[in-house]
């Protein structure tokens, strides 16, 4: 398209680029240069024009869009394609929909804006436009539907992975899959399996990342936090997307290969903000306390209890607090 080849254009330029550089560049009129232009304002893009000069881009700008989820994907390898909404219901049921309609994936869809997004025990996630990253993944993988559950892991340690690269923020692991900055959660996963029998039909992995949420409700805002607040300033989503699904491409190559988390364990081990540290196990059942380890080869934390047993705790089973706080 022809926006997309402008984009290009001014992408590659730290100047300004002239309305008739980009007429005979790409053999147009200067009417269908403005029209491209325009459209690419209407989607986000920052783009300064100046009479007897041109135009010129904001690389600082956030933008999310389809241009620059293709511009993307490339470097990311194990995925097959993406696709950007600016609204839709939700990512992950977007996913489900098109791997019911066939699609082999790893297929990542992105949105701007969902209307109906949900987190963990079928809670809903906030997701105005311009905020976060909302995506969600399809993968088809050839496991076990036991052993599916440990993608939830792999996914958190690609998101904190992914947001240090592109932001250079400090980031850790919640047990087992609350991305956290500062002691506060950034990110939220939700990991939903279709089995056919006794093998899995598909994963989709559901992500959504805070970044330039600027306040939270009062029931979380003790708890949650943003890259914009740590950063103090806006940050743009399009690097933290691609550097989160580089991140994933590795570990989850490493996961295949042994179908759990024994090559993963020390680097997920070192993001764990619960190591080391008293725990409050809230078990249905009755609630206790110990001492987080670290976990084990199939994604369990390890908790060590005040008589010295130790104890290995499922993440579908119970919730685990930190006894003076969130972590």
């Amino acid at each position: 398209m022809l926006k997309d080849q402008i984009l290009e254009e001014l992408k590659g330029s730290r100047d300004y680029v002239s309305g008739q550089q980009l007429c005979t560049a790409l053999g147009v009129s200067r009417a269908a240069v403005w029209k491209a232009v325009e459209k690419l304002k209407s989607e986000g893009y920052e783009i300064e024009a100046k009479r007897n000069r041109g135009y010129r881009l904001n690389p600082a700008a956030d933008v999310v869009s389809q241009a620059e989820l293709d511009e993307l994907v490339p470097g990311t390898e194990f995925l097959r394609g993406a696709v950007f909404f600016p609204c839709i219901d939700s990512t992950n049921l977007e996913v489900k929909r098109r791997a019911e309609a066939g699609e082999p994936g790893p297929f990542l869809a992105v949105a701007d804006e969902q209307t109906a997004g949900r987190g963990r025990r079928g809670r809903s996630w906030d997701s105005p436009p311009g905020t976060g990253i909302w995506m969600s993944l399809l993968l088809r993988p050839g496991i076990k539907p036991e052993n599916a559950s440990m993608l939830t892991l792999v996914a958190a340690l690609a998101v904190a992975e992914g947001i240090r690269r592109a932001t250079g923020l400090e980031t850790g692991i919640k047990w087992p899959n609350d991305v956290v900055v500062g002691g506060r959660k950034i990110c939220g996963i939700l990991t939903e399996m279709q089995t056919d029998l006794l093998e899995i039909s598909y994963v989709v992995i559901g992500i959504g990342i805070n970044v330039n949420t600027e306040s939270f409700p009062e029931e979380i805002r003790e708890t949650a936090t943003s890259l914009k607040l740590c950063l103090g300033q806006t940050v743009r989503r399009s690097p933290v997307i691609a550097e989160t699904w580089k991140a994933f491409g590795h570990y989850y190559s490493r996961f295949l290969e042994t179908e759990d988390l024994t090559g993963l364990k020390d680097s997920y081990e070192a993001m764990l903000v619960n190591r080391g540290r008293e725990v409050l196990v809230l078990d249905p059942a009755k609630e206790f306390r110990g001492t987080a380890e670290g976990i084990s080869g199939s994604g369990e934390l390890l908790v060590r209890l005040p008589d010295g047993t130790l104890r290995e705790i499922r993440s579908g089973e119970v919730s685990v607090r930190g006894i003076y706080g969130y972590v």
